[in-house]
């Protein structure tokens, strides 16, 4: 009980699960890009920057019947102090508005406002070097598809995050 009471005190984020080799690909993006001494976070793409505390939220995400569906990647967008890489995906749009419409009511200004699905690989350096890049990665940038497997709650510990649940997509038959 102690545990629970615990873990509600921190806000929850709901992040969107990537296949193996692209969660691989955005880590070595992060890594070789995001300052070292800010990068303790793997590369994730958030859904939801607070969801509401309570167990209703982890019945809700076990009952989504949602298969696994492809995102494409289909270009890079400055931050301004970052960059970071487009998402485009209706499957991604409509799940987020079927959790959106779940949670309404309870959903912080940050999470009821337009959404742009991104993975971001640098982010809290400069102007300049986020345009450096930016320039760096367009010159041999071609679109490309990866594969979401599910969705992820974390408890956000004021930076680092701690996992809390995984909630797995169906399998592609």
């Amino acid at each position: 009980m102690e545990k629970e009471q615990h873990e509600d005190r921190y806000p929850l984020i709901l992040t969107l699960r990537l296949d193996q080799d692209s969660q691989a690909f955005f880590d070595q993006q992060r890594k070789l890009y995001f300052p070292a001494e800010r990068n303790y976070l793997e590369a994730h793409l958030t859904l939801f920057h607070q969801l509401p505390d309570g167990h209703e939220k982890v019945d809700f995400m076990k009952n989504l019947a949602v298969p696994e569906f492809e995102l494409k990647v289909t270009g890079l967008r400055n931050l301004g102090a970052g960059v970071a890489y487009r998402i485009e995906s209706p499957e991604l749009l409509a799940l987020r508005k079927t959790i959106a419409a779940e949670f309404s009511g309870q959903l912080i200004p940050q999470d009821r406002q337009g959404y742009r699905p991104h993975i971001t690989i640098m982010n809290k350096t400069t102007p300049q070097e986020a345009l450096a890049l930016l320039a760096d990665l367009a010159a041999d940038f071609g679109e490309f598809t990866i594969k979401a497997t599910g969705l992820d709650l974390w408890s956000y510990l004021g930076g680092p995050w701690r996992h809390e649940n995984t909630f797995y997509f169906k399998a592609a038959e």
